[in-house]
């Protein structure tokens, strides 16, 4: 008996592609714009160009004013969003089903902003703000100096909002610029989630985006950035902690043994993990953990903790030491079997609700061109075993130097 795909992936002549998942069971449908750019892409003058566009495309279009977007989503009682990140821009709404086609019109209308002058100015302040408040946060702060030194000379080098210098210098028409390149239909993929028939959604998709121009040269050309080793250290007397970060090179989201590396940065440095137990609770730092970075085309594993400056070699120590017993003895059973649970119990959770399946989607999409059921996703955490783990830390060992980065009011290591 042949199963009927949930999935329905359709393109428009001018090359904006429409994924939709059916969800029957639900009374509700999400719909989110993805476009394919993020702050790798932009260009060094206009770094942070991707973040604040997307503050901009709240901000007025030939048909709304930015009053009238923000109250027509509250008038749906949508719940909306956005996000920029190094490799992308999602535009986001969640409402009833009978809401659907009015919040598509609503976000496929925000795709076309204006870019109002008067708009521009004054959230250029708004960005200016948010960088400020950035700088106040010491875990911001080493993160952003961990991407600068590490990928120095690549577009992934600067922050996602920019530095306050390209913001202050950019210009409505150097945006406008990027946002006509960037924003192009063939670089874009509408998301739809939820109880809704996929005839309906694309002819939504056809009268609201089947005239948005093509654009033949996207001007980016994303390349997987070096992975070096070394030691970064900056002093920053306005915080009374240091942070210490070790990176090390891991997989893309595609690779095989993506969700292994997931799991073993969980079992270092997640929820219960091996950090907390032996790092937090027995006072060497009250903040530390590991986290898996991915991308299509590669990764990182940092191991990360917050301390007081004179305690930096011991928390190093620490981190190391969990990181060498890891690798030299493997997962325990327990410890598997905790992380594995975990994230199966998030991703059954995730697959019955339009708004999250709206995220993997686009991850799917994103990454690998074609989406995946919640069933593979589960499938993938189920091969992880002690097995993979020891095949992941062979290609991809931590116990190496690594790249270290302390900041914080101490000059360490000097």
């Amino acid at each position: 008996m042949s199963v009927t795909s949930p999935f329905v992936v359709e393109q428009l002549s001018n090359g904006l592609t429409v994924v939709i998942e059916v969800m029957p069971h639900v009374q509700s449908a999400a719909c989110g714009f993805l476009a394919r750019t993020g702050a790798r892409d932009d260009p060094p003058e206009l770094a942070g160009v991707s973040h604040f566009l997307e503050h901009m495309m709240f901000k007025g279009t030939a048909l709304r004013t930015w009053e009238q977007v923000n109250v027509e989503f509250d008038e749906m009682g949508s719940y909306y969003n956005a996000y920029t990140s190094k490799d992308r821009t999602f535009y986001y709404g969640w409402v009833q089903t009978g809401d659907l086609q009015r919040q598509l019109e609503l976000l496929a209308d925000m795709m076309r902003s204006t870019l109002p002058q008067d708009q521009f100015d004054m959230e250029k302040n708004v960005v200016l703000e948010e960088i400020a408040m950035s700088r106040d946060d010491l875990g911001s702060v080493a993160y952003d100096y961990l991407h600068e030194q590490l990928y120095a000379g690549t577009p992934l080098a600067w922050p996602v909002l920019g530095w306050e210098r390209t913001i202050k210098d950019m210009t409505r028409e150097g945006m406008w610029e990027y946002f006509t390149r960037r924003y192009a239909p063939n670089n874009l993929i509408l998301v739809v989630a939820g109880n809704v028939e996929p005839t309906d959604v694309l002819r939504m998709a056809q009268r609201a985006c089947g005239d948005w121009p093509h654009v033949d040269s996207l001007g980016t050309d994303r390349r997987s950035p070096p992975f070096r080793t070394g030691v970064a250290t900056q002093q920053v007397d306005r915080f009374r902690q240091q942070a210490v970060l070790l990176a090390f090179p891991s997989v893309g989201a595609t690779d095989s043994l993506y969700e292994t590396a997931e799991a073993t940065a969980a079992i270092l440095g997640g929820e219960n993990s091996r950090f907390y137990w032996n790092i937090v609770q027995k006072g060497i730092s009250p903040r530390a953990g590991a986290f898996h970075e991915e991308y299509q085309d590669f990764g990182m594993i940092v191991l990360f903790g917050l301390c007081e400056p004179e305690n930096c070699e011991k928390l190093l120590d620490a981190m190391r030491e969990e990181a060498a017993r890891l690798a030299a003895d493997g997962p325990q059973e327990k410890e598997l079997r905790r992380v594995k649970n975990l994230r199966r119990t998030s991703l059954a959770n995730e697959s019955e609700a339009p708004f999250y399946r709206l995220g993997q989607l686009a991850d799917d999409m994103d990454y690998r061109g074609r989406p995946r059921p919640a069933e593979d996703r589960l499938a993938a955490v189920d091969a992880v075993s002690a097995e993979s783990v020891a095949e992941y830390l062979r290609r991809w060992p931590i116990t190496g130097p690594g790249y270290l980065v302390s900041v914080g009011p101490r000059v360490w290591p000097a």
